[in-house]
């Protein structure tokens, strides 16, 4: 499974969203920090969710960074994030 399906699966389950959008935006970044040859290394994703409402920015995002986990976090080198409900 390609990272980008990980990240869908994950942020799919975590937060049931009306809209999903992960981008991978490695390529744009060829030349820059983190870029290696394959891509899957920078990725922007856009979230709508009802899990959002009442959050925060900064605990939307500890939300995601906790869905996706350590390990595949750990494996990515940039990721922007839009989250609204």
């Amino acid at each position: 499974m390609s990272k980008t399906e990980e990240i869908r699966t994950a942020l799919e389950s975590a937060f049931d969203p009306r809209e999903l959008e992960v981008v991978d935006d490695s390529e744009s970044h060829r030349g820059h920090a983190g870029f290696r040859e394959g891509g899957e290394t920078h990725y922007n994703v856009r979230i709508r969710s009802t899990a959002f409402k009442g959050q925060s920015r900064v605990a939307r995002h500890r939300a995601v960074h906790a869905a996706l986990g350590p390990e595949l976090i750990g494996r990515i080198h940039a990721l922007a994030l839009d989250l609204d409900v």
